[in-house]
């Protein structure tokens, strides 16, 4: 509000000018026209409010009082747009607040005004109004606590409050009006009361409502009367509105919203009579642009829910989703067209969009908004409706041509890439006859159709087009219902071909989408290829399920985890990422996963039993976790410690002693990380790895662990504390574990011994535990099993290298000259095959041809055959150091 004096009665002479409405309200209000020609806006907005007189006096003339001080704060540059439309929007909000209560007071005298709410929508609910905006509200009401009178329902009650509210701000007379209100966005406005009891309209919103209703209410809002049952209601509704797993069905239903605005107003060329709201190009586009974004990310991102245009843009930059170019173009656009909107508006109190037709009322407005013509304020506009429209069709479906049916059919699948075609051709027939359960529906017949020529084009430029067809047929079998699925990728086009890789590549990521289609959802994104984020972000996401209890966290954590693994899989697949990177991604989504997952059953432990007094638990990550290289199919390796006084007791209602509350809450962990739930399974669970194996207790103290490392631990499980790293407790308490695994690791050892104990462990595998196929990386002779036994040989002969990570461990022992230098080039080798094979060939078998160029890639070469040749060499080295310290054990160099 920094506008001079100056500024304002310019303004104020403008607006006399040009605005009959304005000027009617210059000459009625002279206090606030002295507030403001003293340059004092501020004054002049908090004198708007009047209390004198009947409520539905002080309602119309707060309005009038409003609309006149804000639109020279306007005119004068003083207030933004925001500024503007949220200040008339908080003028509805408390419109309708002293319209709920005077009702309810002349009804009931004396009593509170509860029981009544009202939730915004339109612009209104994205705190967007206008000048002369309808504002479309939908009045609910809770019956157990409405007041009414002693005879009559409480809905009969709720109807006649909402009458009176609507007569209080609606019914014109000399002094105006307050607010038009539309109530016809509420259900089945034709046939319903204007006021719903709450539990009703949940009950409609969860079983009926239609696509655009759950658009509407991307820009709802708890708005006035008893907010916390209005926003109650809004939470109960949240997952109708917000859906992880997306519904383009919403999505559809806006364009086609949007196709008959175009069609009805978009075909009058920009010019005169342009409507700015609807014409192409104009505000409504721009609206659309982001909530049709919000619809399809915001189910699994709060940060994208805003009902604000503008900072819904803004959030959909920062996510990734739109380009800051783009985002910055609609902004500006939108700000210009709300602004002349005003302007067209200010003229005469009419809520119009339209540009006028008549040359000297088009001048008038210019003139009003600071131009000299009308024609200069066409120039101001036209590059941004260009542009917005530009930007808008870019969303639009592309025309496709349909995918020939009948004798048609073999050909087009033929020139697709299905060669011979009978087979793709056998499986499209059977789906489009509804011979699976998925495509019976007619709106599912309608999906297949819309995305059965992406698809098969996709499909047809697969490695194996039939291979992965048929694995489709597998997920579209499998599921109840395929019309989301169909509809997603016929909205992302791209997808497709990267549903072809997966489909074709990968069976472990195929199996998956066999389960969870809607895991494919989560690769719209673009952040979906990007690395997965740090532990402690990946934590905060992770800990945010919706609800708040502890299932629904359980579920909430399942379904994230399985999202990025799947992601990281196939960023793997798509080449995006190095598989190294790809291992480091699954570790850090485990690690965040066991945090989140730790601290909750922590938490819910304590509800029954308490905590144990100066006592806390910690988690030790051995294994792949523990070396931060987790395979796709990697378990968890863990053990759970804690800290103080073993015989201390917990504080809760049923107080258990420490180590019973702590092996309990050890084996709650375990399930919270492995037992299936509604959203799936999780990871496998290793505890074999504590002190005394399965034998022992499965949490002990920070004390007897150290104790039995020192005093009774097997050269194996010392060689398994080489890649122990703590993952869960105060930075104290896993302080204190690192210096006893560290302090165990630098004793010294019998070099003989040493070496004779791991080499009899190396034996013992390999009879238990023979490689799986030519290709399995970790168990074949040379591989990397080989390899991590003879580092972790060195790193306790020579205590050094005491690094979990394998790949640092072997550097830093190689510059310390303990372990060949040709080792430090067969670790990436064998690591990139593993976790690559996890995933496309599980069996170790050699892929498919197609599949080969794949792993090639991934690990780092140019085709199939100079793998072949690397991955002999790297094992060639691991094998020849590994013979050499079988030879030490033996007596030998």
């Amino acid at each position: 509000m920094n506008a001079t004096a100056a500024d304002l009665s310019e303004a104020l002479e403008r607006a006399a000018a040009h605005a009959p409405f304005l000027r009617a309200q210059i000459e009625r209000h002279r206090d606030l026209v002295r507030l403001l020609t003293a340059g004092d806006l501020a004054g002049a907005l908090a004198a708007c409010a009047l209390a004198d007189g009947p409520v539905s006096r002080q309602l119309r003339l707060e309005r009038a009082r409003t609309a006149l001080v804000l639109a020279v704060g306007d005119l004068a540059g003083a207030l933004s747009l925001e500024q503007v439309v949220e200040a008339l929007s908080d003028l509805a909000d408390r419109s309708l607040d002293r319209a709920i209560a005077a009702a309810i007071e002349e009804r009931v005298p004396g009593e509170e005004p509860r029981g009544f709410g009202v939730i915004a929508l339109g612009k209104h609910g994205g705190r967007e109004l206008n000048y002369s905006s309808d504002i479309d509200p939908i009045f609910l009401f809770d019956p157990d606590t409405l007041p009414h009178r002693g005879r009559e329902e409480a809905s009969e009650a709720a109807v006649r409050i909402g009458r009176r509210v609507i007569e209080l701000l609606q019914t014109r007379d000399a002094d105006g009006y307050a607010f038009r209100i539309d109530l016809r966005l509420r259900p089945s406005p034709e046939v319903t009361p204007i006021a719903l009891p709450v539990e009703a309209l949940i009950s409609y919103y969860e079983s009926s409502a239609v696509d655009w209703e759950r658009a509407a209410f991307v820009r709802a809002r708890a708005a006035a009367g008893d907010l916390p049952l209005a926003q109650g209601f809004l939470d109960a509704i949240r997952p109708f509105v917000w859906r992880r797993s997306l519904d383009f069905g919403a999505v559809k239903e806006m364009r086609a919203m949007s196709h008959r605005i175009r069609a009805q107003h978009g075909r009058e060329a920009f010019g005169p009579g342009f409507d700015l709201k609807r014409g192409r190009g104009g505000i409504r586009e721009v609206e659309f642009f982001a909530q049709i974004h919000q619809l399809i990310h915001g189910g699994r991102e709060r940060s994208l829910r805003s009902p604000t245009t503008i900072p819904a843009l803004q959030s959909l930059t920062e996510a990734g989703i739109i380009s800051a170019a783009d985002a910055g173009q609609l902004t500006d656009s939108y700000r210009l067209f709300r602004t002349v909107e005003h302007r067209l508006q200010m003229v005469d109190d009419r809520q119009t969009h339209e540009l006028p037709r008549d040359p000297a009322a088009l001048d008038n407005v210019a003139r009003l908004h600071g131009l000299d013509r009308g024609a200069d304020l066409l120039d101001l506009l036209r590059p941004h409706v260009e542009t917005v429209g530009r930007i808008y069709d870019a969303l639009e479906d592309e025309d496709v041509r349909g995918l020939p049916v009948g004798e048609a059919l073999k050909p087009a699948l033929a020139e697709a890439g299905f060669d011979p075609p009978d087979a793709a051709r056998a499986v499209i027939e059977r789906w489009r006859g509804g011979g699976v359960r998925a495509t019976q529906s007619p709106a599912a017949r309608e999906a297949l159709e819309e995305v059965l020529p992406s698809l098969v084009a996709a499909l047809g430029q697969a490695p194996d087009p039939d291979a992965a067809l048929h694995r489709l047929d597998d997920i579209v079998g499998g599921v109840p219902s395929a019309i989301n699925f169909f509809r997603l990728l016929a909205a992302r086009p791209p997808l497709a071909k990267t549903l072809g890789d997966i489909l074709t590549h990968a069976p472990t990521l195929a199996a998956l989408l066999g389960r969870r289609p809607q895991l494919l959802d989560g690769l719209i994104d673009a952040t979906a290829f990007d690395p997965a984020p740090p532990v402690a972000e990946l934590a905060r996401s992770f800990a945010t399920a919706e609800g708040g209890d502890y299932e629904r966290l359980l579920d909430h954590v399942r379904r994230s985890v399985g999202e990025k693994r799947f992601a990281l899989g196939v960023q793997l697949i798509e080449g995006t990422s190095d598989p190294l990177d790809v291992a480091a991604g699954y570790s850090r989504v485990a690690e965040a996963a066991l945090q989140v997952l730790a601290a909750a059953t922590i938490e819910d432990h304590a509800r029954q039993h308490g905590h144990v007094p100066g006592s806390e638990l910690v988690i030790l990550a051995l294994g792949r976790l523990g070396g931060e290289a987790l395979t796709h199919a990697s378990d968890l390796d863990l053990v759970y410690l804690f800290t103080g006084d073993i015989h201390a007791v917990s504080d809760g209602a049923k107080p258990l002693e420490a180590t019973r509350y702590y092996n309990r809450l050890a084996q709650r962990v375990t399930a919270a990380l492995s037992v299936p739930t509604a959203a799936g399974a999780l990871y496998e669970v290793d505890t074999r790895l504590r002190p005394s194996g399965r034998q022992g207790l499965l949490a002990v103290t920070v004390d007897s662990f150290a104790e039995y490392q020192r005093a009774d631990a097997w050269t194996w499980e010392h060689m398994a504390l080489t890649r122990a790293r703590p993952v869960f407790g105060s930075e104290p308490a896993q302080a204190r574990v690192r210096a006893v695994v560290e302090e165990v690791l630098r004793r010294p050892r019998d070099p003989r011994k040493l070496l004779a104990d791991v080499v009899s462990m190396r034996a013992e595998m390999a009879k238990h535990k023979p490689p799986a196929g030519p290709l399995d990386a970790k168990l074949i002779a040379g591989g990397l099993v080989d390899l991590e036994f003879s580092v972790h040989a060195a790193q306790l002969e020579h205590s050094a290298g005491l690094n979990p990570r394998l790949d640092a461990a072997i550097d830093e022992l190689i510059a310390a000259a303990l372990l060949p230098a040709s080792l430090a080039s067969a670790y990436p080798v064998l690591a990139r095959l593993l976790v690559t094979l996890r995933l496309v060939a599980p069996d170790a078998q050699e892929p498919p041809a197609p599949t080969r160029v794949l792993v090639a890639r991934a690990c780092g070469f140019d085709d199939w055959d100079a793998l072949l040749e690397g991955y002999a060499a790297a094992r060639q080295s691991v094998a020849t150091h590994w013979a050499r310290i079988v030879a030490r054990s033996e007596g030998g160099e």
